[in-house]
């Protein structure tokens, strides 16, 4: 065989479930707060970590009148407080775990005396992704305190992506999977770095837009395809689309950008889904012809992902931003994205089979 994977049987199986159990919680927390997005419900709690001062939300007729005296400017709207407040406590959930997968790494840390183990105890992952949780619970509270505002929200996005991407590779270091090759294919899949490199940064980038539209309320900005308004270069404003101080108002529910800003947004999306695709289908061809079964299966699975996204997508333009799809379209970016992190683990943690 070309190819040898090591037996997944980690050295640390408490780790390893935790860090899989994350990895689902994130996925939930990722779709909740696309979910949450998309039903406008962002602001559908004026205050933090509360809603309307309660742990849940009002419900009674006298707590609602309540609240809305309390924060008169804030009518309850119990179709958006629910969709906020179960978002927060997944997030908050998600948070404890990660605190706990943090406390269990530095305690086996401790515990284990030799070397060689030592150095087996991932600790710099789960430190990080600590503090990326923290700053992500503060990003959950600007966005309530700074009314929408897209940079938050956007950033908001990219850190809970950031937070899956992470859990997910750190329990791909503790699964204990490594590629065992012949030299000359190692030698293959180690000039395929850049390429793996580059892809990642792109798939990053497009999820960046993804998230830019979607703030700046620009999804349906070009209702037609392949066209843009019935143009392929229709007019567009760059600079107030992609200008990251504009002033948010009272808030930024459903937008103040003009059309011509929100159409720049928008195609610029939508060109970067051409690039990313024809970016991964080359990655993939490259890939294949390697030889490596591991890696044509992952192949498969990354094109599999990749068809989906752009259907979805499609989709989203054709019977414009039907809900089940728009947060579909989400969840399987974040897939993708998984994908993409797990190539580079696997194509970087290569060894030869002699080693």
């Amino acid at each position: 065989m070309g190819c040898l994977l090591l037996s997944c049987s980690s050295k640390h199986p408490l780790l390893f479930k935790l860090t899989l159990f994350g990895v689902a919680l994130a996925i939930v927390v990722v779709v909740l707060g696309a979910f949450t997005r998309l039903v406008d419900a962002g602001l559908g709690c004026p205050d933090w970590p509360g809603c309307y001062g309660h742990l849940l939300w009002p419900n009674t007729q006298q707590e609602i009148i309540q609240a809305e005296v309390a924060f008169p400017d804030a009518p309850v709207e119990l179709d958006k407080t629910w969709p906020e407040m179960v978002h927060r406590y997944f997030a908050g959930t998600l948070g404890l775990l990660i605190l706990g997968v943090t406390l269990t790494a530095l305690r086996k840390r401790s515990l284990i005396g030799t070397a060689s183990n030592y150095d087996a105890v991932p600790i710099k992952l789960p430190l990080l992704l600590l503090v990326l949780v923290i700053i992500q619970a503060l990003f959950g509270m600007w966005t309530v305190t700074l009314k929408l505002w897209p940079q938050i929200v956007t950033a908001h996005l990219l850190g809970g992506f950031a937070t899956l991407s992470l859990l997910w590779l750190l329990n791909q270091r503790l699964s204990g999977i490594v590629w065992q090759l012949e030299q000359p294919q190692l030698q293959a899949l180690q000039r395929l770095r850049p390429a793996v490199v580059v892809c990642l940064l792109l798939v990053i980038a497009q999820i960046t837009l993804g998230g830019w539209t979607s703030s700046n309320y620009a999804a349906l900005a070009c209702p037609d395809l392949p066209t843009c308004l019935g143009r392929w270069l229709p007019p567009m404003d760059f600079s107030s689309g992609f200008n990251i101080f504009q002033d948010v108002g009272p808030n930024y529910l459903g937008g103040l950008l003009d059309n011509h800003a929100r159409t720049a947004i928008h195609f610029t999306h939508r060109s970067g889904a051409l690039v990313v695709t024809f970016a991964l289908i080359g990655l993939g061809v490259s890939l294949y012809r390697t030889h490596i079964p591991a890696a044509r299966f992952l192949v498969l699975i990354l094109w599999g992902i990749l068809l989906i996204q752009i259907c979805l997508g499609l989709s989203n333009i054709i019977w414009a931003l039907p809900l089940f799809v728009a947060v579909a379209h989400n969840a399987i970016g974040a897939v993708l994205l998984l994908v993409m992190v797990t190539l580079c683990h696997r194509i970087f943690g290569a060894t030869t089979r002699s080693s």
